[in-house]
């Protein structure tokens, strides 16, 4: 179970610290990846964006960078902007503050970026805080639910183009448990809002 849109009452009281979408009079959409890089997924997910001349940000967890620097550096070299996932996909409302702040700082070492994302969305006021001093806290608009495995390819894109508007942070995972859905909603969401004409951009304003 999971929630598309975040309940505004939600982004207000959390809005100081963290970022649930970009302020913008142009028709604009921010697609976001969490979890690579991976082998595999990666590359099919640059081949589609570039093919919609569409630039996105790829929040990428430590160790995977670590393993395959090779697909971090050709991320980098699309044009694309990248963000700090932790080291190790950990959650902020399970473990220290101390722990927690350490996991994202060794992140820190694999690569260099402002932008950080909380796996699982899971980061507490005290850590949002703390955090926000070095980073700018990213969480989403709209929530595509690829990762669900009872979730169709289908679901996945309507649940994107029933929910994203201009300046939408959109969702969606390089992981391979998440394979077939983000390929199938990627491509045909990036279809359809091509032919509403909206452009498709990085975070790379926040990431300086």
């Amino acid at each position: 179970m999971y929630l598309v849109k975040v309940p505004n009452i939600i982004r207000r009281l959390t809005s100081k610290y963290i970022h649930w979408q970009i302020k913008t009079d142009e028709k604009v959409l921010y697609y976001t990846f969490d979890d690579g890089p991976i082998p595999g997924l990666t590359p099919k997910i640059l081949e589609i964006l570039e093919s919609y001349n569409a630039k996105a940000t790829f929040f990428m967890v430590g160790d995977n960078i670590r393993k395959h620097p090779e697909i971090y550096e050709q991320v980098k070299e699309a044009g694309h902007a990248t963000g700090n996932h932790s080291y190790n996909h950990i959650k902020g409302w399970s473990n220290s503050n101390f722990s927690y702040y350490k996991n994202i700082i060794q992140a820190s070492k694999e690569h260099k970026t402002n932008l950080l994302r909380p796996p699982y969305g899971q980061i507490s006021y005290r850590q949002s805080k703390v955090l926000a001093r070095r980073f700018n806290i990213i969480l989403w608009t709209v929530l595509s639910g690829d990762y669900d495995k009872s979730t169709s390819p289908e679901k996945c894109l309507s649940n994107i183009i029933n929910s994203a508007k201009s300046g939408s942070i959109i969702v969606m995972h390089d992981n391979i448990k998440a394979e077939a859905n983000v390929l199938f909603a990627l491509e045909e969401s990036l279809k359809y809002y091509s032919g509403l004409g909206y452009s498709f951009k990085s975070l790379s304003e926040l990431n300086e």
